[in-house]
């Protein structure tokens, strides 16, 4: 055995010794890598992200989608950081529903795990949404139910044979990603230098006359979709080989990386049209025709069949992935059905969670195929952002108030600054978005005390003493 394999079987030795300190068999198999995780989380928030949610985002922040990228990015960092610090403490699936159960208690890690599922459960929704529209659109003749329920059957098949096939998928994904959005920065930075008709390089995308906080915040609460998924690589947590370190190193690198694309693409889309003109009346196509100015047809189509590829396929894969594991968490301690804890004998997977999310999706692609991409967006983004809030408060309370640290740095001040932020960014969102979400909130309180009180009456194993 060479010296680089004893090192990993010491590294899932290690990491199946601390699962099981915390009363938990290794059920799932380890064969993820730091970069399959980075690859991974890359995949989950989309290198061409803004792509889907460009008109939206430029309308809101009075055209100047950049900025709302970077302060969107900075928002994300202090997340990341609680969340890294959050998974080397306990290395286990469930993401924030794991972290918060331990940290806070029971109660608070189901809440917040069910309040986590509404962004899980929505953006395969949102993904196959928008992607069936976008080939709808290319292919007139097959209507996009058909394109949503195609994409789901695909994404659940691989979800079910393992979680190996779905880190090669997400290598060819990412690459052919990056491609087309190489082509459109190559275009888009040509036509600025080179044609009469441009204005040029500016920094209106980062900053303009019509700068306002709140328009900013309103506008941010949309573009912080772009960035959902570095957490998702915490759902991974028990099939890395490095399950203490390697989810946190990937979430922050990733993190960082598609924050710098994100404001790179928007950046020369704001500056291929720094007044929004070309799309004013079709937001939803507003980066496919601003790629036409620089590119013509071509470019056009290249975005529009690289978001509905990017969308439809790889990232509402990674997407199921993410949303069977905190299933799988769920089931095993009793907070769901049983069954969703069942793994299968020869792919190792949660493969009763796969095609519960697979099942689930179709439906809700059914229901929410009308409805407007920016309150799909919304509503996930209530779900994701309500949960950043809970579990900064994990980390002060898991670690400054309860273990007594005496990090002031990294255990107070930085998940207290991503709490103000991170809340800042929660008031951005639209009132029926709020209402929607706790609406939710309040169908997970009642189904826990029926949980507690009827289900599971007397069970000491359901709570957890702060």
């Amino acid at each position: 055995m060479t010296e680089e394999k004893a090192a990993i079987q010491q590294e899932i030795a290690a990491s199946d010794a601390a699962l099981e300190e915390m009363g938990y068999k290794q059920e799932l198999k380890r064969a993820l890598t730091v970069p399959d995780m980075l690859v991974y989380g890359l995949i989950f928030m989309v290198p061409i992200a803004p792509f889907g949610i460009y008109g939206g985002v430029f309308q809101d922040s009075g055209g100047m989608p950049a900025l709302v990228y970077l302060v969107g990015m900075i928002a994300m960092i202090f997340t990341a950081i609680s969340y890294a610090t959050l998974s080397q403490e306990f290395p286990v699936s469930g993401s924030v529903y794991g972290y918060t159960s331990r940290g806070l208690n029971k109660p608070m890690g189901f809440m917040t795990g069910w309040t986590m599922l509404l962004d899980y459960l929505l953006v395969p929704t949102l993904l196959y949404v928008v992607a069936a529209q976008a080939m709808s659109g290319l292919v007139p003749g097959v209507p996009a139910l058909v394109w949503g329920i195609l994409f789901v059957a695909i994404n659940t098949t691989i979800n079910v044979i393992g979680i190996e096939l779905t880190a090669i998928v997400d290598r060819v994904a990412l690459v052919l990603e990056l491609i087309c959005l190489a082509i459109f920065l190559g275009m888009g930075i040509y036509w600025l230098a080179t044609d009469p008709a441009s204005q040029g390089f500016t920094i209106k995308p980062f900053v303009n006359e019509n700068f306002s906080f709140q328009g900013l915040m309103g506008a941010v609460s949309l573009g912080v979709l772009s960035f959902l998924g570095f957490d998702g690589i915490a759902t991974l947590s028990e099939e890395a080989k490095d399950a203490k370190k390697g989810p946190s190193k990937a979430m922050i690198g990733g993190l960082l990386i598609v924050g710098f694309l994100f404001m790179f693409q928007t950046y020369i889309a704001g500056c291929l049209c720094p007044d929004g003109s070309v799309f004013a009346n079709d937001p939803d196509n507003g980066f496919y025709l601003v790629a036409e100015i620089a590119g013509g047809k071509f470019l056009y189509a290249l975005c529009a069949i690289a978001t509905a590829i990017a969308w439809g396929i790889f990232n509402s894969l990674v997407a199921q992935t993410a949303i069977s594991r905190i299933l799988f968490a769920m089931g095993r301690d009793g907070m769901m059905p049983k069954a969703l804890f069942k793994v299968h004998p020869k792919f190792q997977t949660p493969y009763i969670s796969a095609l519960l999310v697979g099942g689930l999706s179709i439906v809700l692609v059914i229901i929410f195929n009308s409805l407007g991409i920016d309150a799909i967006s919304r509503l996930v983004n209530f779900g994701a952002l309500t949960s950043f809030c809970v579990l900064h408060f994990t980390v002060i309370w898991h670690f400054f108030y309860k273990k007594k640290t005496g990090n002031v740095v990294r255990h107070l001040i930085l998940p207290l600054l991503g709490f103000i932020i991170v809340g800042f960014v929660w008031f951005g969102l639209d009132s029926l978005s709020k209402i929607m979400g706790i609406s939710w909130i309040i169908i997970g309180v009642v189904y826990y005390l029926v949980l507690t009180k009827v289900i599971h009456k007397g069970d000491d194993d359901l709570t957890l003493d702060v």
